[in-house]
């Protein structure tokens, strides 16, 4: 059984076309698992759906009690890409024994084009394949949480130099 933690963040925001701004009336994450047919087991959870600017430390803990209250050894968490390495940060403090990957979009799902889906599909088979440790996977890479950031000039995620 793989958890799925929802908090928001890109990969789960929708364009008005109306008005031209970006919001959340809804999580896009059940639809894209049943559109790819995913057939592994995972028990989906809606946390939140916030911008990641937005985040506290306060949505942290509850990221973080949410993953330790989970049976489940093996955690993704859906999140938006300006912090997800300081999410990752928090996680790892006191999370070891659990594989975690956190995963976003630069293009949210509701826009052509979107890199979501793929980053979505490239989560689940990263949390299956990893050893117990905090992750971020972005751009068809998987990083080790303290090894990446986010290169705001390409639009991409990159090996830090640490």
């Amino acid at each position: 059984m793989i958890k799925l933690i929802i908090t928001g963040g890109t990969i789960d925001k929708h364009y008005n076309e109306l008005n031209g701004e970006l919001s959340f009336p809804e999580t896009h994450i059940p639809g894209m698992l049943k559109q790819a047919r995913c057939t592994a087991e995972i028990d989906v959870q809606q946390l939140m759906l916030k911008d990641s600017l937005e985040m506290t430390e306060d949505d942290c803990e509850q990221i973080k009690k949410s993953c330790l209250a989970s049976d489940a050894q093996q955690v993704i968490i859906t999140h938006g890409s300006d912090t997800m390495v300081d999410t990752a940060k928090y996680l790892a403090q006191t999370i070891q024994e659990k594989t975690i990957v956190l995963v976003g979009a630069m293009i949210p799902y509701s826009i052509k084009q979107s890199d979501a889906m793929f980053n979505l599909g490239s989560a689940i088979i990263a949390v299956q394949l990893l050893p117990a440790g905090i992750y971020i996977t972005m751009n068809g890479k998987v990083f080790d949480w303290d090894k990446v950031l986010k290169d705001k000039q390409a639009g991409e995620f990159r090996a830090s130099d640490v």
